[in-house]
């Protein structure tokens, strides 16, 4: 079974992809960036992208009834990887509950934010 999900809650896709897919046991998400997904303004400061890409992940989550707690795998794209890993590292450890996902972090050339995460979640 594989169920696609684009929700109005979210910011709207930047081309031909679902924002989630629920496999039934595991729930996939497309990269999120910082945008808030009413207004599309993009917070200033690596910390402040860091916390709004989290609460648009945990919003993705929500359409299908999970949370940042059954987030088992998170990708992390950084503008600036040497630059903001540490605020970023803050930010995230604020956010995302214990016990963490295991985690990739790399650099990556982004269009005009500084942080975006794609997470892969487990049913309870």
């Amino acid at each position: 079974m594989k169920q696609a999900h684009i929700s109005p809650d979210l910011p709207t896709p930047a081309g031909p992809y679902s924002q989630v897919v629920d496999t039934g046991t595991l729930v996939f998400t497309a990269g999120f960036g910082p945008q808030d997904p009413a207004s599309g303004a993009v917070p200033d400061g690596v910390e402040a992208q860091t916390e709004a890409v989290l609460r648009n992940v945990e919003r993705a989550l929500a359409v299908v009834g999970l949370t940042l707690a059954d987030v088992v795998k998170a990708t992390v794209h950084l503008q600036h990887l040497d630059a903001d890993f540490a605020g970023f590292n803050a930010a995230y450890q604020r956010v995302m509950p214990a016990p963490y996902p295991v985690r990739t972090t790399v650099g990556s050339d982004l269009a005009s934010i500084l942080v975006e995460i794609d997470v892969v979640a487990a049913r309870p």
